[in-house]
């Protein structure tokens, strides 16, 4: 049995009476309400979240056709929303985007090399790159199916430096010129 003053959760009754521990788990799922409302960007700050992520995914796309050789992974997609939609986020600063994607990519192409593609490999590349980029605080969601996408695509070693790293590091360049055309924006807000 558990208080359920013990658990305070938004929307829950704050009260000492004891619950069994599954009915106090099952009703944080409920969520709450949002407290602040989420206001819409200027048309400033949208025109340039488009133009950077049109212009970084553009850059890593037109030199992978014109040098032939790979720098675009499909979790770039997402990383461009951080970098360029969200540029305040923690989740989207230089080490995050280019660590968090280094280290999941070295994670999916370890676990390939080692087990081979299997339901559990994939699950153990993209868990263990979660894992890792926790322990770094190097969190960038993107890169869990960085590390998935290895496996996947039975990767070489060479996956981690080019697309990977390398996209990545274009990626950024593209955030810190596009995302400072605006003077209330900052990019980035850290580097280490």
């Amino acid at each position: 049995m558990v208080s359920i003053s013990s658990y305070p959760s938004p929307g829950m009754e704050k009260r000492d009476v004891e619950l069994p521990y599954i009915v106090v788990y099952l009703r944080k799922m409920r969520g709450g309400r949002r407290t602040v409302p989420q206001s819409a960007p200027s048309w400033k700050e949208l025109l340039v979240s488009w133009f950077g992520a049109f212009s970084g995914i553009g850059v890593v796309a037109a030199l992978s056709l014109v040098y032939h050789m790979p720098l675009i992974v499909p979790s770039f997609g997402a990383s461009a929303l951080l970098i360029y939609g969200l540029p305040d986020a923690p989740l989207a600063q230089p080490r995050n985007v280019i660590g968090g994607h280094v280290i999941s990519a070295v994670c999916g192409v370890t676990v390939y090399a080692l087990c081979g593609l299997t339901w559990w490999s994939a699950a153990l590349a993209a868990s263990l790159a979660v894992l890792l980029m926790l322990i770094t605080r190097t969190a960038h969601p993107p890169g869990g199916a960085t590390a998935l996408g290895a496996v996947l695509a039975k990767a070489s070693p060479m996956y981690i430096l080019t697309p990977v790293a390398l996209g990545a590091a274009i990626l950024v360049l593209v955030g810190l010129i596009t995302n400072n055309l605006l003077p209330e924006r900052k990019y980035p807000r850290y580097w280490l």
